[in-house]
């Protein structure tokens, strides 16, 4: 199973029904997805509800508030379990031409393409969001 594809999944069907919450079980990586993902205002806001079982991710989606259209145009899995994309540093890619980000999972940490590349490291492309 791909929790990671279930997560963007999940995030694209509640953006497409216009909802405003989506709750997602939680796992490091994804904790860290929602982390960049609220640190570069594509939602409101995360909680993590903690449980005996499993911890859940509670994410507040964010609208524009005219058009009612999501900050989040698409969001593509690019690195998948049938697939692997590893990509160094000097192939990391661009998305949108620098308006987008990659999300990429490196020895560091996960991280943007932006910071993947000040950093100096490359890693695996995780998605695209944009």
């Amino acid at each position: 199973m791909d929790t990671i594809g279930d997560y963007l999944t999940r995030v694209r069907n509640a953006i497409k029904a216009n909802h405003k919450i989506v709750e997602i079980p939680a796992s490091g990586l994804k904790k860290e997805i929602t982390k960049i993902l609220k640190e570069k205002g594509y939602i409101l806001d995360y909680k993590i509800e903690e449980n005996k079982v499993q911890d859940n991710i509670k994410i507040a989606l964010k609208y524009h508030p005219t058009t009612k259209q999501s900050a989040i145009r698409k969001i593509q899995r690019i690195s998948r379990p049938g697939l692997r994309k590893f990509v160094p540093l000097e192939k990391m890619p661009r998305v949108l031409s620098g308006l987008g980000i990659a999300i990429i999972s490196t020895s560091k940490g996960v991280m943007t393409d932006k910071e993947a590349t000040k950093m100096n490291v490359g890693g695996e492309v995780i998605c695209y969001v944009y």
